[in-house]
């Protein structure tokens, strides 16, 4: 593994601790890739008496012997491990964490639709510069990308109370419908979304009773109307 990655597992350690933003901006914001030579010097600098905290079995050792030169390099993304795909993972969660004022992220936080120059602009981030949409592909498949920044950061708790607040206030709802309501509502600030409404049959929706039961289909289906629009606005 490399240095970052291991020290990041020392992270126990004050002295590594106190580089955490740094390691952090190494191993999942391509901090490297848009450095300089003093940028190179500063890095040397500040992790160099920390590589004695690293276990000895868990260094690597690097012998060389080059004989050719290289002529070219390519990359193959057909041959992407695993370790790729994770550390693609982790570079998307933590760029989208630490980037929510970003105007696509923030609309999508806030429940405001995208227009087309917001899914550019998180194409560019997302399939270049965190890495590649074949990357992206394999990592997560047909999901959209508003969907998934929707997933990492969840929606706000205002946009969220507004986007129910025609439901609640046209519909006369009793207690097992209002605490129905607000299982929705708190999962939906976590979560982003709800695309599959079959969970509403789960805990802790069901705490109180079958959907069923307590609600009727008009009532449900303006319910489920709402929660849909919130899905829609994460379309990109």
């Amino acid at each position: 593994m490399p240095p970052a990655t291991e020290l990041s597992q020392c992270a126990n350690v004050p002295a590594v601790a106190e580089q955490s933003e740094l390691i952090n901006q190494i191993l999942y914001n391509a901090y490297l890739e848009r450095t300089g030579v003093l940028d190179y010097e500063d890095i040397r600098i500040k992790l160099r008496d920390l590589i004695k905290f690293i276990p000895p079995d868990e260094r690597n050792r690097y012998d060389t012997n080059f004989t050719d030169d290289i002529l070219s390099l390519e990359w193959n993304e057909s041959q992407l491990t695993n370790d790729d795909l994770a550390s693609y993972n982790k570079k998307i969660n933590y760029y989208i964490t630490q980037n929510q004022n970003i105007p696509a992220i923030a609309k999508l936080k806030g429940n405001i639709p995208l227009t087309p120059k917001d899914i550019s602009s998180l194409e560019g981030i997302l399939w270049g510069e965190l890495g590649t949409k074949e990357q992206y592909n394999a990592q997560y498949g047909k999901t959209p990308l508003g969907e998934l920044v929707r997933s990492i950061v969840g929606l706000s708790q205002q946009a969220a109370n507004d986007a129910f607040s025609e439901f609640l206030s046209d519909a006369e709802l009793d207690s097992r419908q209002m605490h129905f309501v607000k299982q929705i509502v708190n999962y939906i600030v976590k979560n982003g979304m709800i695309k599959d409404i079959s969970i509403l049959q789960e805990s802790p929706f069901s705490d109180l009773g079958r959907l069923s039961d307590i609600f009727d289909d008009t009532v449900f289906s303006k319910l489920r109307t709402a929660i849909e629009d919130i899905t829609t606005n994460a379309a990109a």
